[in-house]
């Protein structure tokens, strides 16, 4: 398996990759509006030799004290159906954190399956000092730079593409 930038000629099989993993279409059109828009900050994708995996990362309105915070959304991340608990999502969760990383991103948000995120550093604790539409154990976050989320009030401010 090999992870790598996602490229247009990707595009088809990243939409049937997502209609598949999530039985709906919802997740589409949130990667093709985030991509219309021009908040994709982070697109990858796990090939053996198909599209069997697909993760992005969008930039993100995040303020903590009323000071902005270099943040991500990691949302939607998929595995085709017969190809998943192989360990390609983990792989694509943890590339797609070294980039943010190397890209001097200081936090990462997700809404996600609350048995999952957490092995990768995310943290509802974390998030509930965040006001932001969701809250809850699945709404978690990630500080990427130590104190990053800290200090103050936090909010987070979706884009329209997520619908909230």
């Amino acid at each position: 398996m090999v992870i790598r930038e996602r490229t247009p000629v990707d595009d088809s099989a990243i939409r049937d990759l997502n209609d598949a993993a999530f039985g709906r279409t919802d997740e589409s059109k949130l990667i093709e509006d985030l991509r219309t828009t021009g908040l994709v900050a982070i697109e990858l994708v796990a090939v053996d030799p198909l599209v069997d995996g697909h993760i992005l990362f969008s930039a993100l309105n995040v303020t903590v004290g009323g000071k902005p915070v270099r943040a991500l959304a990691l949302a939607p991340m998929a595995v085709r159906p017969e190809h998943q608990r192989q360990g390609i999502g983990s792989a694509l969760v943890r590339a797609g954190l070294q980039r943010a990383r190397e890209g001097g991103w200081q936090a990462v948000v997700v809404l996600g399956h609350q048995d999952y995120y957490p092995r990768f550093g995310f943290s509802a604790a974390l998030a509930q000092s965040l006001k932001a539409p969701f809250s809850g154990a699945s709404f978690m976050a990630l500080e990427l730079e130590p104190g990053a989320l800290r200090g103050g009030e936090g909010r987070v401010v979706y884009p329209p593409a997520f619908g909230v």
